[in-house]
């Protein structure tokens, strides 16, 4: 029996360690991005700091670029950029998502199925289009809130069937008999997810946005020079390749490595498995 429970208790703690490691990547990325003007050696498009088009050395860890940048600095500023963008569409999947689904099941009731109706059709419809297409309505500039109205209805149908699972639990028909309002129930399950699924509603949200930031800004919807993304950075190296691979890898590596660790933190700290 005891090496039963033993073995059952592997993959549980591999997960854990997991989750741990891919967390702690995902904060030294965000670091990294929010403090890259101090990290990296060159300022954003600084050109003829080398040879143009030079391999990955001591001197210039990831290469330079057409233009002899160094792909290092561009690359962390890149981060930068995208990890700006990518808290813009946080902040309205936050909202328009997460809070709205748990306000509209908590305070609308039956009214509240419209809204999800409506959610449910706007899942169905590829994210990418419909972030292209807001933000053609609302403008470029405005792309990465264009990007977190897209990524909203998703957010919205997972906090909103969550909220109504939580209603019709008998312990909230009880605090209901005892006299506790609609309102005063939303804010404690506010309060609850906040405190319980926080880093797992952030790392999702965070990957959901950035995938689409960056595919965006590849196919030239998103980021605009001289603020370059790492979307922009992977579409401007294909001039360079096959011969200049390097121009290419640092911009996919690091959004690549951004993306599994947010994916990771997120599944796991919410009970998933990727």
């Amino acid at each position: 029996m005891s090496i039963e429970l033993s073995r059952a208790g592997h993959p549980k703690e591999a997960w854990r360690t997991i989750a741990g490691v891919s967390l702690g990547g995902l904060v030294v990325l965000l670091f990294l991005g929010a403090f890259h003007h101090i990290v990296a050696p060159y300022a954003p498009g600084a050109a003829n700091v080398g040879p143009a088009l030079a391999a990955p050395s001591a001197t210039f860890p990831f290469g330079t670029d057409l233009l002899g940048r160094d792909l290092w600095s561009e690359t962390l500023h890149g981060l930068g950029v995208t990890i700006s963008h990518a808290g813009v569409g946080f902040l309205i999947v936050l909202f328009a998502g997460g809070f709205a689904g748990q306000a509209v099941a908590h305070l609308l009731g039956k009214a509240g199925l419209a809204l999800r109706l409506s959610a449910s059709v706007l899942v169905s419809l590829p994210t990418i289009l419909l972030a292209i297409l807001l933000s053609v309505l609302l403008g470029r500039e405005f792309f990465a809130f264009a990007v977190g109205l897209a990524a909203s209805p998703d957010a919205f149908l997972r906090a909103f069937d969550k909220a109504c699972a939580v209603r019709a639990a008998p312990y909230s028909d009880f605090a209901r008999a005892s006299g506790f309002t609609d309102l005063a129930l939303l804010r404690r399950d506010l309060l609850h997810e906040l405190r319980e699924t926080f880093i797992a509603t952030v790392a999702r949200s965070l990957a959901a946005v950035t995938i689409v930031l960056s595919t965006m800004s590849f196919f030239g919807f998103g980021a605009t020079p001289p603020d370059r993304d790492l979307g922009l950075m992977i579409a401007s190296a294909r001039t360079a390749l096959p011969d200049a691979w390097w121009t290419a890898i640092a911009p996919i590596g690091v959004l690549m490595l951004f993306l599994l660790a947010a994916r990771l933190a997120a599944g796991l700290a919410g009970g998933e498995r990727p």
